[in-house]
């Protein structure tokens, strides 16, 4: 909450907050006495001609109330399970929601086949005829629900099936899926073996031991993961059951896709019957059918099913006549951000928008990118900030050429296609953004394997939005002549496009490469690449550099070894920048926090501290030298009350600058609230100043209007919507209207549709962000929070985390009282450590971690001891790795000890050596240093 109250106004405002808290409580007591009503869940096997398919159906309210149905599918190696929390909320808000086990997963039985029209395509109609026989569902005509469907990746494509197979569907949301399944595993002729390996090994395994997933048989085992997230390495909950190969080696899995992965695999390129087995099963297939409100969701970390998925579904479903709307979020397989609770929120809404026929339901631009607002120096990962356009651009608007330099250069395709470049690893998300907190990039291009071209260093800052393209001549030598096929000599090649800082520094835009098979190279071929889609802003002075190599750790290249020459057919690197996407002017997805608690407080310190006028304890003019400071303190202290030797906070001193994250630490009784309450002018010190911005604080200053204040616990009118919230309190400040910047702060917190329902229908993550909205009104230069992750879930602390590290990248500066050290790890670019009073240390966090030479190695399949043990002597071998020794519980994995080589470099090979790494990062953490300097746990 703001501590910007006038100073002739204190008492009208004391009284007037202490007023609107009382009739909070008293109505917050009201909503106590009511709930939300119980969402009913019933399960049952529906029965299919040769599968059974489990089920779970859930509604609010009487049974003969009519309501539109959502059926909401899984990923692969998922199950209905995952479902459950989402299904709950859906049914809240109004929907008869079905959720299920695909075939081959959870506790259903039948095959995978992988989304066949004829298996999976046809259940998904048979539940829709289930829905048309409840009472509970909205009818459009007898055997006719109103019906939407929904999910991410394998579901995806789920949704899109029935929307291009049944006519009875209303409005689809698909999330990071495909479009076209054949060319998302062989994308230009080019096998994606690492993928297509992760999901076919996955699917070929049975629990157990037993024929599962076999016709008739009981089922294959289905994975907990999250919403299309890939499946675990050994897949399914094997936890619960373990995983042997059957006998026919096709596990859950149709024979004949078992027997199209087997053949291409084996080849190591797809045929022509491959490509049409997937391609049936696609929704390309039905692509003039899917005529039904479409919201697109599409990942921009996804080296599955890329931005060109759903590119194509978009100018598909548009193409037909239906409504389209766009959202390219910052996560996808990869890992990253997923950004559920908004995506979430998104859905809804359309399918409040095109089920319900509410025409007031906001259902978001027509396109928006949730974009990179800068990255968190404490772990590396990126926070984001969102644009939007009111049509969707596609992949190649408002392109402009980029010239690039470089003489014909002739690398090499090694025998054996190995060692090969690397990109991305599939499902190593998350140790990807740990290793950004060594300031490098993944992605390594092997020597004498690539030629690159680059521009000159940028004249301003280029954003790129969508597909890049290039043209190139290739030429193979005549080495390879003996490796022609069918007409020529054919070339693998792997296309990408690097930043590179003006230190020489690269960064692959999401990891992601683009391949192409050339056909009659040993010829010549003038070759047009279509380089990776991304979202990414190239700062002016760094350069573009076009990178064509000969392998790639997730493709399949030739074996056999040849020389490749490329040169520059066109100088020109065509490059889309959309120019109508716009990020907004405060483009921080908004939360906000606390009003109540510290209000009582402010308005219990402004009408004890009336009487005292203007005499306050200390200094009274301004520090010139301190006008950029938010915040400097110097011999600080204060004691206990009644006591001349105890102190609560002694000779205490620190100072914050602009663009901070500080976070305040400190065991129980280290003195953090009382400095906090001193700096927010609640009670004054008894020796020592604290100076903002130059000004020294004492309870009724006027700088005080520049500090926002959060401490834990948010009350509100809950009958009032969070908007009128909002102005009720600016209007008790007495300020104007204009000042509140109640948009900006809205933005922050990112309540969406939310903001003008009443209060008591929220969640605790929502009054939470509400809260911190309300402190954020006026924008102020410094924002105090004291715990503000109190009572949040795990999603929506990290949510909370993202609200800190944005505001602070606009200019301001965040302090932090928290005791989960990890969130402070993750969230604070500072940190002031107290004990007893005293300061401790303070000074950036990677400093007072220390970077060290130590790595924690997480391995998939938690391996036993013997195999650990091998592990360790494999790791041991690698370059640049001094010793390797498996790690003690809980982390697991191997504990390694680098002897100069870059963690980069040390990755790579632990993956080229076939060390199931999962988890990468350093093995130090804040913990380890905060007990340290406070000499043990605390009480």
């Amino acid at each position: 909450m703001g501590l910007r109250l006038a100073a002739t106004r204190r008492r009208l405002v004391a009284g007037a907050v202490a007023l609107l808290l009382l009739g909070g409580a008293g109505a917050a007591t009201a909503v106590v006495a009511g709930s939300p009503e119980p969402v009913h869940r019933s399960d049952q096997r529906l029965t299919m001609p040769d599968a059974r398919i489990d089920t779970s159906f859930f509604t609010t309210g009487p049974s003969d109330r009519r309501r539109p149905a959502v059926l909401l599918g899984h990923g692969f190696g998922g199950s209905k399970n995952e479902l459950a929390e989402q299904a709950e909320q859906l049914a809240r808000d109004g929907y008869a929601v079905l959720t299920w086990s695909a075939r081959g997963f959870g506790k259903s039985t039948g095959r995978i086949g992988l989304n066949d029209p004829e298996g999976e395509g046809a259940d998904v109609r048979r539940l829709v005829d289930w829905l048309a026989k409840r009472p509970e569902v909205q009818l459009d005509a007898e055997g006719d629900p109103r019906v939407g469907v929904t999910g991410a990746s394998y579901a995806g494509a789920a949704a899109l099936l029935a929307a291009g197979q049944d006519k009875r569907v209303d409005a689809i949301a698909p999330m990071i899926t495909y479009w076209d399944l054949a060319d998302a595993l062989f994308p230009e002729g080019v096998y994606k073996k690492l993928w297509a390996g992760v999901f076919f090994t996955t699917g070929s395994l049975a629990p157990g031991g037993d024929p599962r997933g076999v016709p008739g048989g009981t089922g294959g085992s289905g994975g907990e993961d999250g919403p299309g997230e890939p499946p675990r390495r050994g897949g399914g909950n094997s936890a619960e059951r373990p995983q042997t190969r059957p006998a026919d080696g096709c596990g859950r899995f149709q024979p004949e896709l078992c027997r199209m992965y087997e053949r291409v695999a084996e080849a190591g390129r797809p045929d022509a019957e491959a490509r049409k087995l997937l391609a049936e099963r696609s929704p390309a297939a039905f692509a003039e059918r899917v005529r039904v409100p479409t919201l697109v969701v599409h990942g921009q970390s996804d080296s599955l099913f890329p931005l060109d998925h759903g590119d194509r579904i978009a100018r598909a479903v548009s193409g037909n006549g239906a409504p389209v709307a766009v959202d390219w979020i910052a996560g996808g397989h990869d890992g990253g951000d997923t950004e559920i609770d908004r995506v979430r929120q998104r859905v809804t809404a359309w399918f409040d928008r095109h089920l319900r026929g509410d025409e007031s339901a906001d259902t978001g631009p027509a396109f928006r990118v949730s974009r990179t607002g800068g990255i968190n120096s404490t772990n590396g990962s990126a926070t984001l900030r969102g644009a939007s356009a009111s049509a969707y651009p596609g992949l190649r608007a408002g392109a402009v050429d980029v010239p690039l330099a470089g003489p014909q250069q002739t690398f090499r395709n090694p025998p054996g296609a190995g060692p090969p470049s690397l990109s991305t690893i599939p499902g190593l998300g998350g140790g990807l953004d740990q290793l950004r907190s060594f300031n490098v990039s993944i992605s390594q291009d092997m020597p004498g394997q690539f030629a690159a071209f680059r521009s000159e260093p940028l004249d301003r800052s280029l954003r790129i939005t969508g597909t890049p393209t290039a043209t190139v001549h290739v030429r193979a030598s005549d080495a390879a002549a003996a490796a022609r096929d069918k007409g020529g000599t054919e070339a693998v090649l792997f296309g990408k496009v690097y930043d590179v800082a003006p230190d020489g520094r690269r960064t692959l835009p999401a990891q992601l490469v683009s391949p192409v098979r050339v056909t009659g190279a040993d010829e010549g071929r003038t070759v047009r690449l279509r380089l990776p889609a991304v979202d990414h802003e190239v700062k002016a002075g760094h350069r573009l550099e076009l990178v064509v190599a000969s392998t790639d750790l997730a493709y399949a290249s030739p074996l056999r070894a040849a020389d490749y020459t490329v040169s520059l057919a066109d100088p020109a690197l065509s490059v889309p920048t959309a120019p109508a996407v716009r990020t907004d002017a405060a483009a921080f997805p908004w939360w906000v926090w606390g009003l109540p608690l510290a209000g009582a407080l402010i308005a219990l310190a402004l009408l004890l501290t009336a009487r005292r006028g203007r005499g306050a304890h200390g200094p009274t003019e301004p520090d010139p030298e301190l006008t950029d400071v938010p915040l400097e303190i110097t011999g600080l202290s204060k004691r206990y009350a009644g006591s001349a030797d105890r102190y609560a906070v002694r000779d205490v001193g620190f100072r914050v600058e602009k663009g901070q994250v500080l976070g305040l630490l400190g065991p129980n009784g280290a003195g953090k609230t009382t400095t906090l309450r001193m700096l927010m002018g609640l009670i004054t010190p008894d020796a020592g100043e604290i100076r903002v911005f130059g000004h020294p604080v004492r309870p009724g200053a006027p700088v005080l209007s520049r500090v926002g204040a959060f401490v834990e616990g948010a009350g509100f009118l809950p009958h009032l919507s969070g908007r009128a919230n909002l102005e009720l309190y600016w209007r008790a400040t007495g300020r104007p209207a204009e000042d509140a910047h109640v948009d900006e702060a809205l933005e922050i917190a990112d309540l969406g549709e939310a903001l003008d329902r009443a209060v008591r229908t929220y969640s605790q993550g929502m009054r939470q962000r509400l809260a911190i909205a309300q402190a954020m009104l006026g924008l102020p230069d410094l924002l105090i929070l004291d715990e503000p992750t109190n009572g949040l879930d795990p999603p929506q602390i990290r949510e909370m985390r993202e609200v800190m590290i944005r505001y602070a990248e606009t200019g301001r500066t965040v302090i932090v009282s928290s005791h989960l050290l990890s969130e402070v790890e993750q969230s604070c670019t500072h940190l002031v450590v107290m004990d007893r009073g005293r300061l401790v240390q303070a000074g950036p966090v990677a400093e007072i971690t220390g970077a060290g030479d130590s790595l924690l190695v997480g391995l998939a399949g938690e391996p036993d001891a013997e195999r650990l043990a091998k592990y360790a002597e494999q790791a041991a071998a690698v370059p640049g790795v001094a010793s390797a020794e498996p790690a003690p519980p809980p982390e697991g994995g191997l504990l390694l000890r680098l002897d100069g080589g870059s963690a980069a470099d040390v990755l790579g090979a632990l993956v080229a050596a076939g060390l199931p790494v999962e988890r990468f990062g350093p093995n130090r953490r804040l913990e380890d240093a905060f007990l340290t300097m406070i000499g043990g746990p605390s009480a």
